[in-house]
């Protein structure tokens, strides 16, 4: 498929808008369960309201099949084991876990839709994982917790799956509904970890995971599902490895934080790579 301006657009909107994950969860001093819970249910009557003005179904939402359970149960299970990665050990750490899911997802996608493997692709996921590396000025291995790079890893592996499941689903359902069904499920999941403090929070809390359950998975997500019909999985993954740029870009704008040598390089390494899947999708 050859790609249009605007499907570059809306992906890079959506990796903008969940590239904001990671420093909210780090950041929101709750247990990541009850986080994930109301970040799900904060999303939901977003999502409805979406579906509504735009006179969408939002009954179609609710009809699901093994695909969509098991999706929204991945998701969650990504969720809550990147946002404990984060709080084992710090953004750093985490971030450089969770991107081994484009060379992951080059591995998986043609087991699961039964094509060729594509050396290119995984070369390509290898390439980004190491201009990742060279972004993260404090992941030393022998410093970092074990379990903590285990959890992101594994963590990385269920979103793989997880975009896997849904681009089949992408051509039927559109991102928003397919979200909603996804939140319904991961809310439902977590609901047994509430307790009688479970509104006991914060307002700046409360502030951020309302941006979390807006921006980053209401926006950012569905966004992210609606790339997937435009993009192969492998494809959206590799892009999607821009997103710890725009982090740093809006850190360098919003906070003067000046990146280090490594973002330079490391980024000239993502955008190449980038560069590469994006002329390649052109010439097919």
């Amino acid at each position: 498929m050859k790609n249009t301006p605007s499907d570059y657009f809306w992906l890079n909107l959506s990796l903008l808008f969940i590239g904001t994950s990671g420093a909210l969860g780090k950041w929101i001093d709750l247990p990541p369960e009850l986080t994930i819970f109301w970040r799900s249910i904060l999303a939901i009557p977003f999502l409805i309201l979406f579906l509504w003005a735009t006179k969408q179904s939002i009954k179609t939402s609710f009809q699901w099949n093994t695909s969509i359970v098991l999706a929204g149960i991945l998701m969650g299970t990504h969720w809550v084991t990147y946002f404990y990665s984060l709080q084992w050990s710090n953004v750093a750490v985490g971030m450089l876990s969770l991107f081994t899911f484009p060379v992951i997802t080059a591995f998986l996608e043609p087991l699961f839709f039964k094509t060729k493997f594509n050396k290119k692709h995984i070369f390509l996921g290898g390439l980004t994982l190491l201009g990742i590396y060279f972004l993260v000025p404090s992941f030393e291995l022998a410093k970092t917790n074990g379990p903590a790079i285990a959890l992101g890893v594994f963590s990385a592996l269920c979103y793989a799956v997880r975009n896997i499941l849904l681009k089949k689903a992408s051509a039927s359902n559109n991102g928003s509904q397919q979200m909603l069904a996804q939140v319904v499920i991961i809310a439902f999941c977590f609901s047994p970890f509430l307790s009688e403090n479970a509104i006991a929070i914060s307002l700046p809390f409360w502030t951020a995971l309302v941006f979390l359950a807006l921006f980053t998975t209401v926006i950012g997500h569905s966004l992210f599902l609606y790339s997937l019909s435009r993009f192969s999985v492998t494809s959206a993954s590799i892009i999607a490895s821009v997103q710890p740029l725009y982090g740093i870009l809006i850190a360098y704008i919003f906070l003067n934080e000046i990146p280090h040598w490594g973002v330079y390089v490391g980024g000239t390494l993502i955008v190449g790579a980038v560069l590469v899947e994006s002329l390649s999708n052109e010439k097919d």
